[in-house]
């Protein structure tokens, strides 16, 4: 049985762009294969810990410094049962607006508490990272207000998708899917434009 997790990153609910298309794609998927389970993961309503002192320290000890006591177990424990929701998923889907230029920071946070060493990656002196996770799968969303894919740099520089990209070749997720609808706002026919996203979304 195929299971999606799906990573909300927009706060606006029912209005966000990337969330509509990312909804549609998934309920594409169903209609395909009604056994896939969904399992959504809305970062504006997750109660998810602040990663602080001790949790740095929890993952410091990965790289030799300091050593895992009780306490820091006990944080530790709390970031692996997160890590296996997102572990545990066949493909992750993520629908995330550009906010200045990268990521909103809800997203991040979620991305600082998952990617640890041991969980997601490993890390060599001479190799360097590497990727633990095998044989999963992400399709992203973009959106973005101004923002478009070789538009001036006036317009804003994207830290949006190569962020993602490079953070999914790290933990060793390699297919990687995206559908954007960028710009939002300057464009002439936003409803035209919206629906040919749609129509992307429903069949990437």
């Amino acid at each position: 049985m195929t299971s999606i997790l799906h990573i909300i990153a927009s706060p606006r609910g029912h209005e966000s762009n990337s969330r509509t298309l990312a909804t549609t794609y998934i309920n594409a998927k169903l209609e395909k294969d009604p056994s896939i389970t969904i399992d959504t993961l809305d970062l504006w309503h997750e109660n998810l810990p602040e990663f602080s002192g001790d949790q740095a320290s929890a993952k410091m000890t990965f790289f030799g410094v300091g050593e895992m006591n009780n306490s820091l177990k006990t944080v530790w424990d709390e970031i692996v049962e997160i890590v296996s929701r997102f572990t545990s998923a066949d493909e992750i889907v993520i629908s995330v607006p550009m906010w200045n230029g990268s990521i909103p920071y809800k997203l991040k946070h979620y991305i600082d508490i998952i990617t640890q060493p041991g969980l997601l990656f490993g890390f060599d002196p001479e190799a360097g990272y590497s990727g633990l996770l095998e044989n999963k799968k992400a399709t992203v969303f973009y959106t973005s207000g101004v923002f478009s894919p070789g538009a001036n740099e006036k317009y804003g520089t994207n830290f949006h998708s190569t962020y993602l990209a490079w953070w999914f070749d790290m933990i060793g997720i390699n297919e990687v899917k995206a559908v954007r609808f960028q710009p939002s706002l300057l464009t002439g026919t936003p409803e035209e434009d919206f629906n040919n996203a749609l129509v992307r979304a429903s069949t990437v």
